[in-house]
């Protein structure tokens, strides 16, 4: 026998409520037989409220009975929210993936082939420049998170605020091959000084912090991934800086 679910969820012309759609969309893959009703004006939410007894839409009901909003949904299928203040590799994954992908697409476009020393090379310098993006998104975020742990930004501050931008035009010159001269040196200095920061922190004064490698918002722990972030820029410089 089906089950059976009635949804209220505002659905006007200018605003579609986004939970709504969650709540909507879960009951739909729990395989519900859902009524679905639209609460299409603000007059039509504030009476529905005033009348249920609630603060917020969506509202499901099951069966008859009240369930709540999305989070209260979840919870009723046995499905915990989301919390937004767990420890979590996705960010740092995801970079990587992306980073990974980019490098053989770009090497496939250029040569005709997936892979070479090349495809490596690409791999380390997108890598920097979506790390030093996600910094970019907040340089004050970063730069506070970051000040937690970098020796030298502890030293002289304005070091912490500099750290993304360098990072992300070392990582743009060496996509491009060019201007050797500034970002091996460049790599080389944050990546040595991060690396070494990141291992007295975790490693000697046994400090558990959040990672600023994907920027000031990050619940990324800082320990292993932040030191192959450096590890990576020093190995990319020296290997350059062979050639």
């Amino acid at each position: 026998m089906a089950k059976h679910a009635t949804i209220h969820r505002m659905v006007m012309d200018k605003h579609v409520c986004p939970w709504g759609l969650k709540a909507l969309d879960l009951l739909k893959r729990e395989g519900f037989a859902i009524e679905d009703k639209w609460l299409t004006t603000r007059a039509e939410t504030d009476a529905f409220k005033a009348e249920h007894g609630v603060e917020t839409t969506p509202q499901v009901f099951i069966d008859g009975k009240r369930i709540g909003g999305y989070d209260d949904l979840r919870e009723f299928l046995d499905k915990p929210p989301r919390n937004p203040d767990a420890v979590t590799y996705k960010p740092v994954i995801a970079i990587f993936a992306m980073a990974a992908l980019m490098a053989v697409a770009a090497h496939w476009a250029a040569f005709g082939s997936l892979f070479s020393v090349m495809t490596a090379e690409w791999f380390v310098a997108f890598s920097m420049s979506l790390l030093a993006l996600q910094k970019l998104r907040d340089v004050d975020g970063f730069a506070t998170m970051f000040l937690g742990y970098d020796l030298l930004a502890q030293r002289w501050v304005p070091y912490a605020k500099i750290y993304p931008f360098a990072e992300g035009l070392a990582g743009v010159l060496m996509i491009a091959g060019a201007l050797t001269w500034l970002s091996i040196p460049v790599a080389l200095i944050i990546g040595s000084v991060g690396a070494v920061s990141v291992f007295k922190a975790v490693y000697i004064d046994k400090r558990e912090l959040k990672c600023a490698c994907v920027g000031g918002d990050s619940n990324v722990p800082l320990g292993f991934v932040s030191l192959t972030e450096n590890v990576m820029m020093v190995a990319m410089a020296l290997w350059m800086l062979a050639k």
